[in-house]
């Protein structure tokens, strides 16, 4: 059973900063792609920042600047670094792996709060 398990939510005021953890139960290769999402009450989940196996990364125009996704292959980590965090950053962040067996994988979601 593939797992990914977040960590590193919380509570942070406007400005400051957080990083995610993804970790996944295999390796991390065994996924094509990558990503952190976002969801708030009443919104549909909205993708954040994606990375390829490849380690090319995609980004949501909002957080462009101030969000950094990288991945670890050895310790089959995946991070999302966010600095300059908003209230509107506030959310659910989940952790999301498309396999090469073709599922998609999701975390049990971490809470992020930025108060302003």
């Amino acid at each position: 059973q593939v797992q990914l398990v977040e960590s590193g939510g919380g509570l942070v005021q406007a400005g400051g900063s957080l990083r995610l953890s993804c970790a996944a139960s295999e390796n991390i290769f065994s996924f094509v792609f990558m990503a952190w999402y976002r969801q708030t009450p009443g919104k549909q989940r909205e993708l954040v920042a994606g990375i390829a196996k490849g380690g090319s990364a995609n980004y949501q125009d909002s957080v462009k600047g101030r969000s950094t996704i990288s991945r670890d292959n050895v310790k089959n980590m995946v991070y999302l670094q966010m600095n300059s965090l908003k209230p509107e950053d506030t959310a659910v962040y989940y952790c999301n792996g498309v396999h090469i067996d073709g599922r998609n994988y999701w975390g049990q979601g971490t809470q992020v709060t930025v108060s302003s």
